[in-house]
Parts: C-alpha cells; sequence; structure tokens
C-alpha cells in the first residue's frame, strides 16, 4: 500500500481543519449546510441590530433563524432579511416580521401569524417588517411628556419644601402624636371594659334567666286565672254599685229623702241651730240646768 506523502498529509489534515472550523461558524451562527429549513423574505426599510444568524421566533418558540440581509444600494429603502425556517413551520398569509430584542439587548425577529392557518405562503414569497414596539421604544416615546412635566414637578417640590419648613406642619404632628396617644389610651380603656364586660356577662345573662323566668311565671299564673269569673264578680260588685246610686237618687229610703227632702233638710237644720242654742245657753247659764250643794239644799 502506497503511502502518502507528509506534504500531502499535511495538507489533507489542514483541508480537514478549515471544514471543521467552518462548519463550526456555521454551527455557532444557528445555520446548517445540509438544512431543509424553508426560505422566506422578509422586507424592511430599517433592520438596525438585525444581522445573519438571529434567530427567528413564532409564539415565543424559536422557528428559524436569518441567513443572511440583503442591502438594495439602488432603492436604500428597501432592505430584505432571507430567513430560513423550520421544514414543519407553515407560514399563514397576511403575516409579518418585526424585529424585536430583549432586556439584555439582544436581537430577535418575532414573527407575527397570520389570521388564517389555511391560507398557506410558498416558500420563496416575501413578508412586511418593521420594528416592534417594545418596553424602550415606549419609554422613549414618553421622553418628552417628561420632560414638559419636569417644570410643574419642580414646582411641586418647592412648594413640598415649603410645607415642610411650615412650623405649623410640626405643631400639627406634635398634636397627632398627642391624639394617637389619647386613642391608644383610650383603646386600652375600652379593651379593659370589655374585658369587665365579659367577665359580668354570665352574671347578667344569669339575671336575665331569671327575669325570663319570672316573666314566664307570671305568664302561667295569668293564664292560669279564672279570668271569667272575675269579670263576673266585678260585673256584680258594678251592679251592686248601681242599685245603690238608684236608691240614693229615689225618695226611698232614709238617705234619699236627706239627699232630696228639703223640707226634712230644713227640719235637721232648725233642729240643729236649736241645738246650738241650747248648749250656748248652757254655757252661759249653767246653774238654770245643773243644781249642785254641798249641803244638800237647793238654790232657789
Amino acid at each position: 500500500m502506497k503511502k502518502f506523502s507528509k506534504e500531502i498529509q499535511i495538507a489533507l489534515v489542514a483541508i480537514v481543519g478549515i471544514v471543521i472550523l467552518y462548519v463550526g461558524l456555521q454551527f455557532l451562527k444557528g445555520l446548517t449546510l445540509f438544512s431543509t429549513d424553508r426560505d422566506y423574505y422578509v422586507k424592511f426599510s430599517d433592520v438596525s441590530g438585525l444581522s445573519a444568524s438571529s434567530p427567528v421566533y413564532a409564539n415565543g418558540y424559536r422557528v428559524g433563524v436569518v441567513e443572511r440581509i440583503l442591502y438594495d444600494y439602488e432603492h436604500r429603502n428597501d432592505i430584505v432579511a432571507v430567513i430560513g425556517l423550520d421544514n414543519q413551520m407553515r407560514l399563514p398569509n397576511g403575516s409579518r416580521a418585526e424585529i424585536a430584542s430583549d432586556l439584555l439587548g439582544n436581537i430577535k425577529l418575532e414573527l407575527v401569524l397570520g389570521p388564517n392557518p389555511a391560507d398557506i405562503l410558498s416558500p420563496g414569497d416575501t413578508i412586511s417588517g418593521g420594528m416592534q414596539q417594545g418596553a424602550m421604544a415606549q419609554v422613549a416615546g414618553m421622553v418628552p411628556q417628561i420632560q414638559a412635566m419636569l417644570p410643574k414637578l419642580d414646582s411641586i417640590l418647592a412648594n413640598v419644601n415649603m410645607l415642610l419648613a411650615d412650623p405649623a406642619l410640626k405643631n400639627s404632628l406634635h398634636n397627632i402624636d398627642q391624639i394617637t396617644g389619647n386613642l391608644t389610651t383610650t383603646t386600652n380603656e375600652l379593651n379593659a371594659m370589655a374585658s369587665a364586660l365579659n367577665k359580668q356577662m354570665p352574671s347578667l345573662v344569669k339575671n336575665a334567666d331569671g327575669m325570663l323566668a319570672n316573666a314566664n311565671e307570671l305568664t302561667r299564673n295569668l293564664n292560669e286565672l279564672d279570668l271569667a269569673a272575675t269579670m263576673t264578680k266585678v260585673n256584680n260588685t258594678l251592679q251592686n254599685v248601681e242599685q245603690m246610686t238608684a236608691k240614693l237618687n229615689s225618695n226611698d229610703g232614709t238617705l234619699g229623702l236627706l239627699m232630696r227632702d228639703p223640707e226634712l233638710y230644713n227640719n235637721l237644720n232648725a233642729t240643729m241651730m236649736h241645738a246650738d242654742s241650747l248648749v250656748m245657753d248652757l254655757k252661759q247659764h249653767p246653774k238654770r240646768y245643773v243644781h249642785f250643794s254641798i249641803f244638800g239644799k237647793k238654790d232657789k
């Protein structure tokens, strides 16, 4: 078997090394030499940050890679990026691509798929591309508004500083501190009252139970009371009173005559007058009616 010379062996090793280095570089870029990816074209007016080997994502999943970027020097607004998508990836009509970046500044191409998955683009078709309005772009759009707000913020901060320097604020804070202390004291007192109430609650409940028992006893006694018999007695009493009142109002009986006969009243009145005169004469001339002698003689 004929052996190769050292020069040929060195040349073969160098060629193999170059091929391995090239394949390794392509692999690191995300490209493969014998790839079955389907190529599509994306038309941009600005590809800031996008380069070959940038990953392509759809719904957050990597589906391909940017293979190369074609710049048209005659029509500078027409920049075409060639993307290789997995052969199982189907690109619906109406899809577009957006250049996006994460927080670390890594650039990627995000596919926004079309609404109709049944209408599929063919490999080699062109879709539109643009820049994704990420968080940094939104912040950049807010910069003019922030700049317009800065004078107002300065004025507000100046007013806040004046307010903080006002002695009345310190006094108010001191008063608030006192109020807080008073509220704390009041809260402690309320807690003590609640604790005492909780301790007295069993006795209060017991007393309430006793009152309910007495009320039940009274109710039972009222239920047991013969209201019919009692009302009968009351009616009889009222009837007797009515009869007595009727007799007093009539001319029958002594009381009725005393109350209604004027002649009897006049006679009684005259009798009382005579009796009064007799008593007065008895006081003035007792000897006319009482005869008293030590020796038993009658005065003449």
